[in-house]
């Protein structure tokens, strides 16, 4: 859950994970029990399932790291134990996730500031309405920063979300500098005594360097407010590219220090498995994940749960 210091707990939706993860539960994990039936722990069945993890976009690297654990932890007398080797797997499984299970807390710091970024067309600025919203429901004042001024159409969808919640924005015209819009943003939540401020920032390519550049210095222009601001820098990636969500992590993480990640989309994809890529290369705590349309779906990453959904009967 959301952590917060007033310890307010946010709405659940009712839907088990499991169901909404049905893609990548069915093309994936969904097999492995019947892979694993009956068989013993050989080459043979290790092959197959380094097929089902790769195809899955586990990544290469955890999909080595999975059949090495697997093969040294299960001993000959279990090999053919089918409950025991699945019970191996859900272990190790959870293990490369565990470390990333960190929920959002806002701290005492007012206001407490997010800069979320991310490429065009993951779902930045959704994800930004449903913490938003998410916030809201569980006591705690928002502001909203347009930052995104190089794409009218996200100033008009974060104005929306805006309207929707009756919470402030703070926007400038378009092409407006970003960095002035946030700062700006970043003054009107401390006049006001707002809780959390929430700025969005250009969706842009992990490659452009001019834009990554942007970003830093929407970093500097804050921190001669606040030396501690941004105090989260969320980077949202849709779960549905696969490996490509690794290769913007590394871009990102490299140019401004992501201390966040929000996967998006998970629910209509077959590639949830890059989840486990991302955590075994980064380390970097998952905040949420998206796994529907409503603010509920956006719910925060729990290890254990997010394996049981995938593995579970």
């Amino acid at each position: 859950m959301f952590s917060f210091n007033k310890r307010k707990k946010l709405p659940r939706d009712a839907a088990p994970l499991a169901q909404k993860l049905t893609k990548t539960r069915g093309s994936l994990f969904g097999g492995l029990v019947n892979l694993l039936q009956g068989r013993a722990i050989d080459e043979d069945l290790l092959e197959d399932l380094e097929a089902h993890l790769l195809m899955a976009d586990v990544g290469v690297e955890v999909t080595t790291a999975v059949l090495s654990a697997l093969r040294n932890s299960v001993d000959a007398r279990r090999a053919a134990d089918t409950n025991a080797v699945c019970a191996e797997l859900h272990r190790i499984l959870v293990d490369i996730l565990i470390p990333c299970e960190a929920p959002l807390i806002v701290s005492d710091a007012q206001p407490f500031v997010i800069l979320v970024t991310g490429v065009n067309g993951v779902g930045k600025t959704t994800t930004i309405g449903k913490i938003a919203q998410q916030l809201s429901q569980a006591g705690q004042s928002v502001l909203l920063a347009a930052g995104d001024t190089f794409r009218a159409a996200a100033v008009q969808q974060l104005a929306q979300w805006a309207d929707r919640l009756d919470v402030p924005l703070v926007r400038q015209g378009d092409g407006a500098d970003s960095a002035s819009v946030i700062f700006d943003g970043l003054q009107a939540a401390r006049a006001r005594g707002v809780d959390v401020l929430i700025a969005d920032t250009a969706g842009r390519l992990h490659t452009q360097d001019g834009l990554m550049a942007e970003l830093q210095k929407i970093k500097r222009v804050l921190g001669k407010l606040d030396p501690d601001a941004p105090h989260e820098t969320l980077l949202v990636v849709d779960g549905g590219t696969g490996q490509n969500a690794v290769n913007q992590t590394q871009q990102f993480h490299a140019q401004v220090g992501i201390t966040g990640i929000a996967v998006t989309k998970l629910d209509g994809t077959a590639k949830g498995g890059v989840l486990f890529a991302l955590a075994h290369r980064f380390g970097i705590p998952v905040r949420f994940i998206g796994v529907g349309e409503s603010a509920d779906d956006l719910r925060p990453f729990e290890a254990g749960a997010f394996v049981e959904a995938l593995l579970g009967e």
